[in-house]
């Protein structure tokens, strides 16, 4: 694509040989306007045209604002969205938008010179930028500019759709104008700790501000928010305002909200302050098929893994492999889950896996999560869930999603993470930012010290798995990052068989856990201080260990009950 100079930047001749007026000294030039009308689509389809009503305002994905346009061509019809713009006679005039999807166009019909269009064969899932210019004739007045994908092409989106040139009297796009006070603002899922806030959005609004009590606790984009961390048996004062790029607007009015008592009937047990998380497959691929209730009492949690997705964005379903597990019946589930729960153990239920195809990307997703997780909580006697999501996830929504989970399941819940090495080499990572931003109710980061390859540990230097080294200096950055030390575990495989490569001996593994809770055993790495509260470990996984003898659990177990 041609870079477009700047006018400013070109000469007295060839503004003349472009058809502008060359100015004399001293006369000023009035500034370039935006002639296009609704160019972020903020007033829905006001201004536009769209063949065969193949357009349509979405919220997301947007590149600026609260609206873009989408587009979808079907047989003959490329989904083209018009509008006429008043222009000056010969002027020039740039045109530019910002796209998503693949073959999109863009381009101006009727400039009494010579039309233009510019394209893209594709933006993958970021925004691109075309841009082009024309020349008005002089007799010119109006001009149709517009966008289109293409035959056969999946939908496009469009947004910050502009034409920057001298006014030609039909009126600039006006600038946005502060929005008015949200309404219908209502409460919802009250549990012992949390509730859920709701209200109608707000036309040209960005995202709103919450308010409890008076004093702004949360800034979200949609127009509901989960509200944690509250006490039991309370009531609450809430208001919501919206704003967008001219300011904040004026709050609804207020709505009260008051939590439940908590202390429900089946309470879930505590976990312990130093505790083995075991991964419990809900398949047969080799390892010892187990029941529940064949679970070496070492594992204080057991993640049953895995749950399904749905065709629902964000929800998730469970069905037990009855026929893989040797004839294993729902209700002989349900209760080896109750038992193991009376026994103090925690069952949880894991999302993702190396398979794992479940995402969580918007509001709507993240509420779906969090109520197909607590329904299969209330079902099975699950105590929580584990996010085990092996291909990113979008830190905004996902703490969304969890946070309304806690707010429904309150603060008994039990929430761990099994992400990659490569998730937690930095705060600044999706997985990393999600545990940091729910360290109020997150229990243990077990991180997969295993099947990856070298990393940095906190001190700068590359370790290599399948050390004591790579166990201590990778746990430090967590460490040191922002978690609390009871919020870090040391997840391994329980067998050569259990994972391609990273396996370590119960030896090592128990050499980590001295090392980092008390200073001894240490490889060359030596941390600065020590974690006494370090959470413990995990392996994958309970079958594995079977497999073996339950020589992992018999050996690791003891050591992590026995940290200081």
């Amino acid at each position: 694509m041609n870079r477009i100079r700047p006018l400013a930047l070109l000469g007295a001749a060839t503004l003349a040989a472009g058809g502008l007026t060359a100015l004399s000294a001293g006369t000023a030039q009035a500034a370039d306007v935006n002639v296009a009308r609704n160019g972020g689509f903020e007033s829905g389809l006001a201004n536009w045209s769209c063949t065969g009503g193949s357009g349509a305002v979405v919220t997301s994905p947007v590149y600026a604002g609260a609206g873009a346009l989408r587009a979808t061509p079907a047989g003959s019809d490329n989904a083209q969205c018009s509008q006429t713009v008043t222009v000056k006679p010969n002027s020039t005039y740039t045109l530019s938008t910002q796209v998503q999807g693949s073959y999109v166009y863009l381009g101006a019909t009727g400039t009494g010179t010579q039309d233009v269009s510019t394209w893209t064969p594709g933006s993958g899932s970021g925004w691109q930028k075309l841009s082009t210019t024309f020349t008005t004739g002089p007799n010119t007045t109006q001009v149709i500019v517009w966008t289109h994908g293409w035959y056969g092409q999946p939908a496009y989106t469009v947004d910050e759709f502009s034409v920057f040139g001298p006014d030609g009297g039909g009126g600039t796009d006006p600038g946005p104008s502060v929005p008015g006070a949200p309404s219908g603002a209502a409460v919802s899922g009250q549990s012992a700790s949390g509730l859920t806030l709701s209200w109608n959005a707000v036309g040209g609004a960005t995202g709103y501000h919450v308010y409890q009590d008076g004093v702004r606790v949360q800034t979200v984009s949609g127009a509901s928010a989960q509200i944690a961390g509250l006490a039991a048996a309370t009531s609450y004062a809430f208001q919501v305002s919206a704003y967008n790029a001219a300011g904040e607007g004026p709050k609804s009015a207020a709505v009260t909200g008051t939590t439940t008592g908590g202390g429900g009937p089946n309470p879930n047990p505590s976990v312990p302050r130093h505790a083995l998380t075991g991964y419990w497959q809900n398949f047969n691929n080799g390892a010892t098929v187990q029941k529940i209730s064949d679970v070496s009492s070492q594992y204080d949690i057991i993640a049953v893994s895995f749950a399904d997705a749905t065709t629902t964005p964000g929800a998730i379903s469970f069905t037990l492999d009855s026929a893989g597990l040797g004839g294993y019946t729902v209700d002989r589930f349900k209760a080896d889950v109750a038992a193991k729960k009376a026994a103090g153990k925690s069952v949880i239920l894991s999302i993702g896996g190396e398979k794992g195809t479940i995402s969580v990307n918007d509001s709507a997703s993240a509420n779906n999560l969090a109520n197909s997780a607590y329904a299969l909580m209330q079902e099975y006697g699950f105590s929580g869930i584990d996010i085990d999501l092996e291909n990113g996830l979008n830190p905004t929504y996902m703490t969304q999603a969890l946070r309304a989970l806690a707010a429904k399941a309150g603060p008994s819940l039990v929430l761990t993470m099994a992400p990659q090495t490569i998730d937690m080499q930095s705060a600044q990572g999706g997985y990393f930012k999600t545990a940091l931003a729910v360290k109020d109710i997150l229990t243990v980061v077990n991180m997969q010290y295993y099947n990856s390859g070298a990393m940095n540990g906190c001190d700068g230097k590359v370790y290599s798995q399948g050390s004591v080294d790579f166990l201590t200096a990778l746990a430090c950055i967590q460490l040191e990052g922002g978690l609390d030390p009871s919020q870090v575990g040391i997840g391994v495989p329980a067998s050569p068989s259990g994972a391609g490569s990273g396996y370590v001996s119960p030896t090592i593994v128990n050499n980590a856990l001295d090392c980092l809770t008390k200073g001894t055993g240490c490889g060359s790495f030596k941390p600065s201080k020590t974690y006494p509260r370090l959470r413990g470990a995990m392996t994958w996984s309970t079958n594995w260990d079977a497999k073996a003898g339950s020589a992992w659990s018999n050996a690791v177990g003891p050591k992590v009950h026995g940290l200081p």
